[in-house]
């Protein structure tokens, strides 16, 4: 079996989904699972971005020791400066950086002659090779790109030192053949191409992304570069449990393996999914809710008699388990403290404390506490990173009845340290509640979108709420959580406002260092 590298971009190109922005103790989390998931590479972002993603990319690096940490430049000198400085102290940095050689991306966003193109190509991986030992080029729109072009570029590009080459598919335009073909061509064209890995890079806009990534292997890819669950720009990159699973189940088929851990996919899709808010549809390959469930009375009948009948992949295989009930209110912080090893996550005592509290105030309310509804306490303690001055939720109480004026109050704590509040009517519950969180903001604020999901089943769920809101015109998102899904959704709009503060703080201090 021939061995292919994964190399994860879910906190570079899938951070770029549109609503998703991810605070740095979100990221490290999510980081953390990618390592215990086993990806060779993870790509934690663009440091000469902003100060915020700078300080993102150093906290990984500092943090994660078993997987290389790369960080996205482009063909400039200060990118790669930055990307050094955000990876210097990681123990298996690389660098990625990418020039387009599309006519199109030439032509009217670069502006450069194809000979400029090649020149700056060399020069900087010259320049990043002096700094890092793997140095990966990216031929920016490759699929809309001249082969024969293409694989001079690639040619030069490998003399001047780089360990990776990647062709992406990066507006998602190609089909299987015909970007198994270019792969095919490379291998055949650039003499020296056996001195690196080839890796493929998909996006989803036409629904081939994962055909495209296998038909990209089968020609000689050895590194697969994609998201978990496929977020990502526009339609998103390929998912990376889908290519891992296609190559176990269709072992016969591809002779080719990952060195993914694949029963931490399930955890890995839950977590990125409820850190950035964007969940999984129902129906979704590998990790979707009805991906093992059968409705169908032939269907479940076959699967009673034999599960090979209808079911091609274990719910085991993947980390699908029975939602099994785990602790009630006797439980003690022992038992709680086993449980978050058992996870896999690092706490501090102060964390493990806090987060106890909140398992303490929901067995008040729930009688059956699940594993999800923990691991859920445990991440709002992980990512917690509002500002220090913030809005807190005192009280608020919501009066709502068929045939009265939907009527909420509430009272916050303000950055301040004073108390303040107010009334407000609305045409239902949230309305009303938002409408007077709104009016007691200093801030112009515009919601943009809700979500209300339970976190696992049954009429005492926990609730779990998203938001995004533009607040001064900058969008943000929020999430909260609680037994009482007003509550969730009061506590979800704050925090989107918490993160603004801390937005702005940030901004304010990158000025400062300046």
């Amino acid at each position: 079996m021939s061995r292919i590298r994964i190399f994860d971009t879910t906190l570079r190109d899938g951070e770029q989904s549109p609503g998703v922005n991810l605070n740095k103790m979100e990221k490290l989390e999510i980081a953390k699972q990618l390592e215990r998931l086993g990806v060779d590479v993870m790509e934690a972002g663009f440091p000469a971005a902003s100060e915020g993603d700078f300080q993102a990319v150093k906290l990984i690096a500092d943090t994660i020791k078993d997987v290389s940490v790369t960080a996205l430049a482009r063909t400039r000198v200060e990118d790669i400066d930055r990307a050094y400085e955000a990876l210097k102290n990681t123990p298996h940095p690389r660098i990625h950086i990418f020039l387009a050689t599309s006519p199109i991306h030439m032509t009217y966003k670069l502006k450069m002659t194809p000979e400029q193109v090649i020149q700056q190509s060399v020069d900087m991986v010259k320049y990043a090779k002096e700094k890092f030992e793997e140095v990966e080029w990216s031929a920016e729109d490759a699929t809309r790109s001249e082969w024969p072009f293409l694989a001079q570029v690639i040619e030069q590009v490998i003399e001047a030192g780089a360990t990776v080459v990647n062709l992406p598919d990066t507006v998602g335009y190609t089909t299987p053949d015909e970007y198994g073909n270019m792969f095919k061509y490379m291998k055949e064209n650039v003499p020296n191409i056996d001195r690196v890995d080839l890796s493929c890079h998909c996006h989803n806009d036409l629904g081939m992304a994962a055909a495209n990534t296998i038909a990209a292997i089968e020609n000689g890819a050895t590194q697969v570069e994609g998201t978990i669950n496929g977020i990502g720009e526009r339609a998103g990159n390929v998912a990376l449990e889908e290519v891992a699973i296609a190559l176990k189940i269709r072992s016969d088929r591809y002779s080719y393996e990952t060195g993914l851990k694949l029963n931490e996919i399930k955890r890995s899709s839950d977590l990125v999914a409820k850190l950035t808010g964007m969940y999984v549809q129902a129906n979704k390959a590998i990790v979707g809710r009805n991906a093992y469930a059968h409705e169908s009375g032939i269907h479940q009948d076959g699967v009673l008699k034999n599960a090979e009948t209808y079911e091609i992949i274990t719910p085991e295989l993947v980390g699908v388990s029975s939602n099994t009930l785990f602790m009630g209110k006797h439980s003690g912080r022992h038992a709680f403290k086993d449980k978050v090893k058992a996870f896999g996550v690092e706490m501090t005592d102060d964390e493990i404390k806090a987060a106890f509290k909140n398992f303490k105030m929901l067995t008040d309310h729930k009688r059956e506490v699940t594993d999800d509804d923990i691991y859920t306490l445990i991440m709002e303690v992980k990512t917690d990173q509002s500002a220090m001055n913030k809005y807190t939720l005192e009280t608020f109480q919501v009066n709502y009845g068929t045939q009265n004026i939907t009527t909420a109050t509430v009272a916050l704590n303000t950055p301040e340290g004073e108390t303040v509040q107010t009334a407000a009517t609305g045409n239902g519950s949230v309305e009303a509640l938002y409408r007077t969180i709104s009016e007691l903001i200093d801030y112009d604020q515009k919601l943009l979108d809700y979500q209300i999901n339970s976190v696992g089943g049954g009429k005492d769920a926990l609730a779990e709420s998203h938001v995004q809101l533009a607040v001064e015109g900058e969008t943000v998102n929020g999430r909260g959580t609680a037994q009482d899904v007003i509550e969730a959704s009061a506590n979800a709009y704050i925090n989107a406002v918490n993160r603004y503060i801390l937005k702005m703080q940030v901004e304010k201090e990158e000025v400062v260092n300046r």
